[in-house]
C-alpha cells in the first residue's frame, strides 16, 4: 500500500480528487479510464469516492493512462509557493526560476532602444524562447525577417536563428521565458562583444536596457 507519512487524510483526499478531475478534464468516463488503466470500473469507482484504499500499484497504471507520472498525481503545494525576483537593477531586469523545471527561468525587462542595425550583434545559439510584450511595441528580429509584436502579443522561436529585440517609438516591458539552453546562451558573452551592447539583444542576456 501506498505510504502517506504527512497529513495523510488531506493527500489522500486530494489524489482522490485529483484523479477524477485528470479523468473529466480528458472527456473519459469511468469505464473509458478503467480500460485504459486495466481496473475494473468499480474498483475505480470505489478509488474516486474513498471507498477502496490507494495501492501503488494502482496509482502508477493510473498516473500512467492519465498521462502523468506518480510524482505529480501525490504531489503537494509547498510552503514557497510565492517566490520574490531576483532583481538587476541596473540592466532593468527581473529573473524568477521555475522550480518545476530548474533549467527554465521567467525575465521581464524593460526596454527602451530599438534592436540593432548591425546584424553581427545578433546572437544564435541552441535553445527556444517565448516572450510576450506588456506594454509599448517590441521589434524582434530574426534572421533575416523584422517582426513587429504589439501589447500583449506574444512570439516563440528558435534561438538558433540570429535574433535580437529592441523598442519602438518608445520604452516596452517584455516577460520572456527561456528554456535551459536559451538561458545558457544568453548568459555566455559573446566573443569580442561589448558587455554593454544594449537593448537590441535578446531579452534576459544582461543587457543593459
Amino acid at each position: 500500500m501506498l505510504r502517506m507519512t504527512q497529513n495523510d487524510g488531506e493527500l489522500d483526499s486530494l489524489v482522490r480528487k485529483r484523479i477524477r478531475a485528470l479523468r473529466v478534464a480528458q472527456g473519459w468516463s469511468l469505464e473509458e479510464l478503467a480500460s485504459r488503466a486495466r481496473l475494473s470500473q468499480s474498483t475505480l469507482s470505489r478509488i474516486e469516492n474513498g471507498q477502496r484504499r490507494l495501492a501503488l500499484d494502482s496509482l502508477v497504471t493510473l498516473a500512467r493512462a492519465l498521462d502523468t507520472t506518480l510524482d505529480q498525481l501525490v504531489e503537494t503545494a509547498s510552503d514557497d509557493v510565492v517566490v520574490s525576483p531576483m532583481i538587476d537593477a541596473a540592466r532593468g531586469l527581473m529573473r524568477w526560476p521555475v522550480k518545476g523545471d530548474p533549467g527554465m527561468s521567467v525575465v521581464r525587462q524593460r526596454m527602451t532602444e530599438p534592436p540593432p542595425d548591425n546584424p553581427a550583434r545578433m546572437r544564435a545559439h541552441p535553445g527556444r524562447e517565448w516572450l510576450v510584450v506588456l506594454s509599448g511595441t517590441a521589434i524582434l528580429m530574426l534572421g533575416h525577417r523584422r517582426f513587429r509584436v504589439e501589447t500583449n502579443q506574444a512570439a516563440e522561436f528558435p534561438t538558433m536563428l540570429p535574433h535580437a529585440i529592441g523598442a519602438e517609438g518608445g520604452p516596452c516591458e517584455i516577460l520572456g521565458i527561456f528554456d535551459r539552453d536559451a538561458r545558457r546562451g544568453h548568459q555566455r558573452p559573446e566573443a569580442g562583444a561589448d558587455a554593454d551592447a544594449g537593448a537590441g539583444d535578446s531579452v534576459g542576456d544582461g543587457s543593459r536596457a
